[in-house]
C-alpha cells in the first residue's frame, strides 16, 4: 500500500524517511560506496549533509556530494557541530551558497541544530529560537530541530518554522523515543489548528521498532543516521527503516483496539458446540 507524500513548505516529499549521511565507515575511513547503498536501500528522498567545510571533505579531498546523485536527492543542509546561533547561521548561508550553484532544490532548506554541550549533544533552546528567526528573515525554509518540549515546539512553529523535530532522545544513543506522552503533546499542540503542519521525530533512533513507535505516535516522519551507518549491516538496517515508517504511518491510521487488562475471545462464545456430557 503506497502511503502518501509528506507536505514541507511548498515541497511533496514521496519518503518520510530522511536520513543523514554521516558516520559510515570502513577501517575508521569515510565509506561512501556503503552510503549510496544504504540511502538506496532507505528509499529516501531528502538526505541531510553537515555542510561545515571541514566535514565536506575527506583525507584524499573527496567531496561527500561527489558521491550523491543530485537530481534523485533534495540534499537537507544540517548546521550539526553549531553550539551557537551565529556559527549556526554561517553554516545555513554556506549550504544555501553550495546548493544554489549545484542547482539542488535543498538551496534554501536548513536543518537547524543549534547545541548547547559537546556531552550531551542537547538542543540549546535559546540560540535556536535566536537563529531561528535570522535565518526565517533571509527567506530559509528552516525545519527545526529541537528538545521534546512542547512549549519551545509552539515557539518555533509561531516564528514561521516550517517543521519543528522534536528529538526522541539524544543524538546517536539508540535508546529510542523516551517520552513518548511529550511527542503526543506536542503533535496535539502543533496540529490542533493546522492537521498538515509536519512535525517529524528526529535523533536517538535504534532500530525498526522505534521509528514505527514515533509512527505510531502521529508523527509525519523520521530523520535518523546513527541507527543505519552504525548497523553491523547498514544496507540491511536501511531497508528495514524503510519498512518501518510505513508500518508505524499505516498503523496510526488504522486505528489500534483498546488495551485491556483480560482476554477477549477472538471467536464468539454463543453458538459453541456443547462439551461432551453437557444437558440442558
Amino acid at each position: 500500500m503506497q502511503i502518501p507524500p509528506i507536505r514541507i513548505a511548498d515541497f511533496s516529499i514521496n519518503s518520510r524517511l530522511f536520513v543523514g549521511t554521516g558516520k559510515y565507515l570502513k577501517d575508521g575511513e569515510p565509506d561512501y560506496e556503503l552510503m549510496r547503498a544504504a540511502l538506496d536501500a532507505a528509499g529516501c528522498q531528502v538526505v541531510t549533509v553537515a555542510v561545515r567545510r571541514e566535514r565536506l571533505y575527506d583525507k584524499q579531498g573527496r567531496s561527500l556530494l561527489d558521491f550523491l546523485d543530485l537530481d534523485r536527492y533534495t540534499i537537507l543542509p544540517n548546521t550539526a557541530g553549531c553550539f551557537s546561533a551565529d556559527d549556526a547561521i554561517r553554516s545555513a548561508r554556506l549550504g544555501r551558497e553550495l546548493l544554489e550553484g549545484l542547482g539542488n532544490p535543498g538551496a534554501r532548506w536548513v536543518k537547524l541544530e543549534v547545541l548547547g554541550d559537546k556531552k550531551t549533544l542537547l538542543p540549546d533552546p535559546m540560540e535556536t529560537v535566536r537563529a531561528a528567526e535570522t535565518l526565517l528573515k533571509e527567506d530559509f525554509i528552516v525545519l527545526a530541530y529541537a528538545n521534546d518540549d512542547p512549549i519551545l515546539c509552539q515557539r518555533l512553529k509561531a516564528l514561521g518554522c516550517a517543521s519543528v523535530m522534536p528529538l526522541g532522545s539524544p543524538i546517536g544513543s539508540g535508546q529510542g523515543v523516551l517520552n513518548p506522552n511529550n511527542i503526543r503533546i506536542i503533535l496535539e499542540q502543533l496540529k490542533d489548528d493546522d492537521p498538515d503542519y509536519p512535525v517529524i521525530v528526529d535523533a536517538g533512533v535504534g532500530t525498526a521498532s522505534d521509528v514505527t513507535i514515533a509512527m505510531e505516535l502521529g508523527a509525519d516522519g523520521v530523520l535518523l543516521n546513527t541507527g543505519i551507518a552504525g548497523a553491523h549491516d547498514a544496507v540491511a538496517m536501511a531497508h528495514a527503516m524503510r519498512h518501518a515508517i510505513e508500518a508505524g504511518y499505516l498503523a496510526f491510521r488504522s486505528g489500534r483496539i483498546p488495551r485491556k487488562l483480560y482476554a477477549t475471545a477472538s471467536s464468539p462464545m454463543e453458538g459453541r458446540i456443547a462439551p461432551v456430557g453437557a444437558t440442558g
